[in-house]
């Protein structure tokens, strides 16, 4: 990544070209989630939370796509909790984006910036794989393809993309329950729990 110069006004990735910085907090605490909620606010994007959280599940870190000439342009947050079907414990990454950012492509481990053409292939002929409730209205998602490690899920909410990416991929099993997703930025509840910090939040192949 290139900040911006004189020569361009955009921080510029060699490979992708004019990209928008992620910034991941290096810590987990209410003030951290107050300062990341207000920069959320600021540019009309959701961060996302589950809430309440699934038992023993908690909230474990969060990053934020942009800068300060641009704004926010996506967000992403990490819970972590145990997973019935493995010994470790289950990552799970919540993004919202605006159209063409890509950050949940990248962490999902697609191709290209957005899930569209996949989605427009299933949304034709098949039924949501997964339905959360976001803002409290019914927000079905589709399984996107993805490397074995994980799953992910993608949809739209707020007129923006929304992704659930889940490592190892069963534990995609929590969005078989009735998850309700609630925007930080409109309200952050006081009682919510941290946890060690993720190491998801570094975007993969």
């Amino acid at each position: 990544m290139r900040p911006p110069g004189l020569a361009h006004s955009d921080w510029v990735c060699e490979r992708d070209g004019p990209v928008p910085p992620l910034h991941t907090a290096q810590h987990v605490n209410h003030d951290v989630f107050a300062c990341a909620t207000k920069r959320a606010a600021e540019s009309g994007v959701p961060l996302w939370c589950p809430w309440p959280l699934p038992t023993g599940w908690t909230v474990t870190g969060v990053a934020w796509a942009g800068d300060d000439r641009s704004g926010v342009s996506a967000t992403a947050l990490a819970c972590s909790g145990p997973t019935p079907f493995s010994d470790g414990p289950a990552d799970v990454l919540i993004v919202a984006e605006e159209p063409g950012v890509g950050l949940g492509a990248r962490f999902a481990g697609l191709s290209g910036p957005d899930p569209g053409p996949a989605l427009l292939d299933m949304e034709g002929g098949h039924g949501a794989h997964a339905k959360v409730k976001a803002d409290g209205h019914p927000t079905p998602l589709w399984a996107v393809s993805t490397p074995d490690d994980r799953s992910a899920y993608a949809g739209e909410a707020r007129g923006r993309w929304l992704y659930a990416v889940t490592w190892p991929a069963q534990a995609g099993y929590l969005l078989s329950e009735e998850v309700v997703l609630q925007d930080l930025s409109d309200w952050l509840p006081p009682e919510l729990v941290f946890g060690a910090l993720s190491p998801r939040l570094r975007p993969a192949r």
